[in-house]
C-alpha cells in the first residue's frame, strides 16, 4: 500500500530538505519518496564536515563523528534530523545519542518508513522548538520578576516607602512613559548600581 501526496500536511511541500547519503538504490528511492512529498530535496554526498543549517530537515547517514558534522550546539538545533542507520554494524547508540536525532530510518526502509520519519522528525521538531521558546520566555519573565523585586527593595530602602507603595510607584512610572514595568526597575536597579 503507497501513501499519496495529496493525503500528507500541506506544510511538507514548503519543506526544504538536505540528504546526505550513499546514491546507491536505496539512496535514490529515498530522493525519490521525499521528492513525493512536494518538498524541495537536495542531494549531498559524501557528508560535509558541517551539515547545512539553512534547511528544514536533514537525513544524513550515521558516522562516528556526526556529532562534530551538526552545525549547532545540542539543545538548539536548527533543523530536523533524520538519522539513517545500516543494517550492519550494529550503530553505538552513545554516538547516536549524542547526535540527539528527532527520528532513525533503517536500511532497508520502505517509502512508508521514510515519509513516516519525516512527519516524526518534523512534529519532534517544531515540538521541540515550540518548548524552547516558552522555556525563553519563562526565564524572561522569571528575570523580570527578581528585577521587580529587586527594584522594590531599593526603593524601600531609599526612600522609606512600602511594598505595596514601591510597586504602584513603578507601575505608574510605567504606565506614564507606556513601557513595561521590568523596564522601570531594571532603570531603578541600574542607577542603583551606577551610584552605589
Amino acid at each position: 500500500m503507497t501513501w499519496r501526496a495529496a493525503a500528507l500536511p500541506f506544510e511538507f511541500s514548503n519543506l526544504d530538505i538536505v540528504v546526505a547519503c550513499e546514491r546507491d538504490d536505496m539512496g535514490e528511492a529515498l530522493i525519490r519518496d521525499l521528492q513525493r512529498t512536494r518538498a524541495g530535496v537536495r542531494h549531498v554526498w559524501p557528508v560535509p564536515a558541517h551539515l547545512p543549517d539553512d534547511t528544514d530537515v536533514i537525513f544524513c547517514e550515521f558516522a562516528p563523528d556526526l556529532a562534530r558534522r551538526i552545525p549547532w550546539v545540542p539543545g538548539d538545533a536548527k533543523a530536523a534530523l533524520v538519522v539513517i542507520l545500516a543494517r550492519e554494524p550494529s550503530p553505538d547508540l552513545d554516538l547516536l545519542f549524542h547526535c540527539a536525532p528527532d527520528a532513525v530510518l533503517h536500511r532497508p526502509f520502505t517509502e512508508q518508513a521514510a515519509v513516516t520519519s519525516l512527519m516524526l522528525a518534523r512534529a519532534h521538531f517544531t515540538y521541540e522548538r515550540r518548548l524552547r521558546s516558552r522555556i525563553g520566555k519563562l526565564d524572561e519573565t522569571l528575570r523580570t520578576i527578581r528585577c521587580v523585586e529587586r527594584a522594590k527593595a531599593i526603593l524601600i530602602a531609599r526612600r522609606n516607602m512600602r511594598e505595596d507603595e514601591a510597586y504602584q510607584f513603578m507601575r505608574r512610572q510605567a504606565m506614564s512613559r507606556r513601557v513595561p514595568i521590568g523596564s522601570i526597575a531594571s532603570a531603578i536597579v541600574d542607577t542603583e548600581e551606577m551610584l552605589g
